[in-house]
C-alpha cells in the first residue's frame, strides 16, 4: 500500500507511474528491476504486486480487484491485496512491494527483502503441497529448493536456513536433496496411521536412485517421491506414536525377544513401545537385528514387501539421519510386521510340496550350520545360481545348508540367492499373464533387501530370509518355461548414445520387451559407459507415470549392479530391469506434464499464450 512522502529521493525507490494516470485507468503494467509489475488504485489506495499469478503465471492486471481482494480470472486464486496473502493454498502468496507517492508520481522498491529465505519459503511450500495433495505445488516446491540449495552452494558467504533441523553450514542447510526428502519423511510417518507403506517406499527408492540419474531428472526423483507420500497419506488418519520404557538398562536379546513376542501376537503397541526403548538403548546395528529377525521369524511376510519395506526405512535413515529420525521412521514400520500374511499361512508354500516345512526345518539347523562353518571361507561354485533355479525345492535348500556348513557368510548367500531372482525377471516369457511379471519381481526385490540387509547387520537370523527368498525364487520356475531368450554378447560399430536414444523410443512403444534388453546388451558390447546407461534408464523412468513396482524394480537392479562384479552380471541386471520397464511403458505421463508446468514457471515463461 503506498505511504505519502514529501521526502526527496531514496536510492531504494524507482518512479513507475504517474498518480493521476493511475487514478483514471485503475490499474498498470509497470517495468521494474527486470520484473512486471502490477499497479492498483483501489479504495483510494495504491497498491503493487507482482504481475505474474504464483499458481501459473496469469497476467494479474487482467483479474478484478473487489473489497480488497484481487481474484486471477484464470483459476481464480484469490489474494488479500495490501499483504498478497493467498485464500487459496494452492495458489501460493504473491509478491507485494513497498510503495510510496511522492509529487503526483508512484515508486516502488523493486527489491524489497523477503520475508523468509527462499528455502524456507520453498520448504514449507513443500509441506503445503503434502498437507493437501497437491501435485503442482509440490513440483514447484521441489523445483524452489533445489534453485536455493544451487545458490547457496556457489555463495558460501550466503547464511543458512536457520529454520532448518540437522546439518551445519550453508551446502547442508540449503539441499534440494535432503530438505525435500525430510520433510516427506517427517510428514509420511505422522499422516498415516498405518504408517510406512508404498509411499515412503517409493521416497526411499528416489533417495537412492537421486546419484545416478542426471540433470533435471534428480528434480523428477524428488518430485516422485514426495507426491507418492502425499498421495498415500491423502485421506487417512494421523499415526499416534508409542513411547519407550523407562528403563535404559535393557540388554539386546531381552529387547529382541520381547519385540518377536508381540510381532508374533500381532501387537502393535506393544511392539513399537519395545522398539522405542531399543532405539533408546542399542546401536543402530543391534536395532537392525532385532527388525531383521523379527521380519524372518515368519516366512515371505506380505509376499516379500515387510522385509523390503524395513529394509528401505534403514536406507532412508542413511540419506537424513539415524540418530534425528529413527524413533519416527523404524516406529512407523511396526504394523508392517505385525499386520503381515504369512507365507507359511498359504496354500502354495504347502501344497503340493511343504515348502514351508522345508524353510522351517532349515532354519532349526542354523545353530549347528553356523558352528560348523565358523572359521571357514566359501566361495560359490560354478553352477551353484543355476541349482537355485531348480525344479527340486529339496536340492535347493541342500545347496545353501551346504554352503552355510563350509562358511558362507549371510551376505554370500544372500548375494547368490538375488542373483538367481534376477535371472527369474531376465527370463521371464511373455506368454505369461501380465500380472505374473509382479511375482518374478517381487521374488527379486525381496531378495535384494535381504541382501542390503546383511550388510546393515551380521544377524544369523538373516540366512532366513535367504531360505525364504530361494522358495520364492523355486515357486517362480513356471515363468520361465520357456525361459526367454536373451541376446548374446557380441560386436556392434554403433555409437553409444544411439543406443541409448534408441532404447527411450523402445519404451515410446507398448511390448518392446526383447528389444530394450537387446540394446542393453549391444550397448555393453560396446563397452559404453555404465553410468550413461543408467542415466538414460532413470529418465525412462521418470517420465513416466511408473506404477511402485516398477520404481522398486529399477532401484533394485541399480543396486544389483553395485553389488557385482562381472561384466556379465551387470549386464544381466540391466537387462532385466530394461525388460520389465518396457513391458510397463508407456503411461499416460500425467506427472510429466506437471513437472513441465513447474518448470516453465521457474523459468518465467507465459503458459497462458499460444505455444
Amino acid at each position: 500500500m503506498a505511504t505519502e512522502s514529501e521526502s526527496g529521493t531514496d536510492s531504494e525507490y524507482v518512479a513507475v507511474a504517474d498518480l493521476a494516470d493511475l487514478e483514471r485507468d485503475g490499474t498498470a503494467v509497470v517495468g521494474a528491476d527486470g520484473r512486471a509489475v502490477a499497479l492498483f488504485h483501489h479504495e483510494g489506495e495504491v497498491y503493487a504486486v507482482d504481475n505474474r499469478c504464483p499458481h501459473m503465471g496469469f497476467p494479474l492486471t487482467r483479474g478484478t480487484v473487489e473489497d480488497g481482494i484481487l481474484t486471477c480470472h484464470w483459476h481464480h486464486a484469490r489474494f488479500e491485496l495490501e499483504a498478497g496473502d493467498t485464500f487459496d493454498i494452492w495458489a501460493d502468496d504473491v509478491q507485494t512491494f513497498p510503495v510510496e507517492v511522492r509529487d503526483g508520481r508512484v515508486l516502488i522498491d523493486p527489491d524489497p527483502e523477503p520475508d523468509v529465505p527462499p528455502a524456507v519459503h520453498w520448504r514449507n511450500r513443500l509441506a503445503d503441497g503434502l498437507h493437501e495433495n497437491l501435485r503442482l505445488v509440490m513440483a514447484k516446491a521441489v523445483i524452489g529448493l533445489d534453485e536455493a540449495g544451487r545458490t547457496a552452494r556457489s555463495d558460501p558467504e550466503r547464511p543458512g536456513d536457520p529454520e532448518r533441523t540437522g546439518g551445519e553450514g550453508n551446502e547442508s542447510q540449503v539441499d534440494g536433496f535432503h530438505t525435500p526428502i525430510e520433510t516427506a519423511v517427517n510428514f509420511g510417518t505422522r499422516y498415516r496411521e498405518m504408517g510406512w507403506g508404498r509411499g515412503l517406499t517409493t521416497l526411499g527408492c528416489m533417495a537412492n536412485l537421486h546419484a545416478d540419474v542426471g540433470g533435471r531428472d534428480k528434480r523428477r526423483a524428488m518430485f516422485l517421491g514426495v507426491r507418492e507420500v502425499a498421495a498415500e497419506a491423502a485421506g487417512e488418519p494421523p499415526r499416534f506414536g508409542q513411547y519407550a520404557f523407562d528403563n535404559r538398562d535393557l540388554p539386546k536379546e531381552r529387547l529382541k525377544e520381547w519385540f518377536r513376542d508381540c510381532v508374533e501376537v500381532r501387537d502393535a503397541d506393544g511392539a513399537e513401545r519395545v522398539l522405542l526403548t531399543a532405539l533408546a538403548n542399542l546401536e543402530e546395528e543391534a536395532v537392525a537385528d532385532v527388525l531383521f529377525t523379527a521380519a524372518t521369524d515368519h516366512l515371505y511376510l506380505n509376499a516379500g514387501h515387510t522385509l523390503d519395506f524395513v529394509n528401505k526405512a534403514f536406507e532412508t535413515l542413511d540419506h537424513v539421519g539415524f540418530d534425528d529420525h529413527a524413533d519416527a521412521v523404524l516406529a512407523s514400520t511396526v504394523r508392517q510386521l505385525t499386520g503381515a500374511t504369512r507365507s507359511e499361512e498359504l496354500s502354495s508354500w504347502r501344497q503340493p510340496v511343504d515348502i514351508a516345512s522345508l524353510c522351517f526345518d532349515a532354519h532349526d539347523l542354523l545353530p549347528d550350520l553356523v558352528a560348523a562353518g565358523e572359521g571357514r571361507a566359501w566361495e560359490r561354485p560354478d553352477g551353484f545360481v543355476e541349482r537355485l533355479l531348480s525344479d527340486d525345492p529339496e536340492a535347493i535348500v541342500d545347496a545353501l545348508t551346504d554352503a552355510i556348513r563350509e562358511g558362507a557368510t549371510t551376505t554370500q548367500l544372500a548375494d547368490a540367492v538375488a542373483r538367481a531372482a534376477t535371472r527369474r525377471v531376465a527370463y521371464f516369457a511373455t506368454n505369461n499373464e501380465f500380472s505374473d511379471w509382479n511375482t518374478v519381481h517381487h521374488t527379486f526385490t525381496y531378495a535384494n533387501a535381504v541382501h542390503r540387509a546383511t550388510l546393515r547387520t551380521d544377524a544369523v537370523e538373516l540366512y532366513r530370509g535367504c531360505f525364504d527368498a530361494a522358495m520364492s525364487v523355486y515357486l517362480d520356475r513356471f515363468l520361465n518355461t520357456p525361459r526367454a531368450p536373451l541376446p548374446t554378447p557380441g560386436e556392434s560399430d554403433r555409437d553409444p548414445g544411439e543406443i541409448r536414444e534408441e532404447l527411450l523410443s523402445c519404451f515410446d512403444e507398448q511390448g518392446r520387451v526383447n528389444r530394450a534388453a537387446a540394446l542393453v546388451s549391444e550397448y555393453f558390447d560396446l563397452g559404453g559407459d555404465p553410468d550413461d546407461l543408467k542415466r538414460t534408464l532413470g529418465r525412462g523412468l521418470l517420465r513416466e507415470d511408473a506404477g511402485f513396482h516398477t520404481l522398486q524394480n529399477v532401484e533394485a537392479a541399480f543396486r544389483r549392479f553395485e553389488a557385482v562384479e562381472e561384466d556379465g552380471e551387470r549386464r544381466l541386471a540391466l537387462m532385466a530391469t530394461a525388460r520389465y520397464m518396457a513391458a510397463h511403458f508407456p503411461t499416460r505421463r500425467e506427472a510429466e506434464q506437471t513437472f513441465s508446468i513447474a518448470t516453465r514457471l521457474h523459468r518465467g515463461e507465459r503458459l497462458h499464450e499460444a505455444e
